[in-house]
């Protein structure tokens, strides 16, 4: 399985719901980048993803962009591939 970084907050219903898609999928490790308790990280997110929100989710070297962009992509057939890289 490829590594899975996620920018996130602790108090982000997106990143909980974005872990709990990946779980679901048999993800059983997820790097959490906490940009609320390392706020610098928050330029580092921007300048990788060109975003401003989180959660900022990457598959590999894939961003798969946030929760809901996630989601659609798992509806579309196209998260599971990236998993079983």
């Amino acid at each position: 399985m490829p590594r899975i970084v996620m920018y996130c907050t602790e108090v982000c219903p997106y990143c909980v719901n974005a872990e709990r898609l990946l779980k679901s999928k048999g993800v059983s490790e997820i790097e959490k980048i906490r940009i609320d308790l390392q706020p610098e990280l928050r330029e580092e997110m921007i300048k990788r993803t060109g975003r401003f929100t989180v959660p900022q989710i990457f598959i590999g070297d894939t961003h798969v962009g946030g929760f809901d962009d996630m989601a659609a992509l798992d509806r579309r057939g196209g998260l599971k591939p990236l998993l079983d890289q």
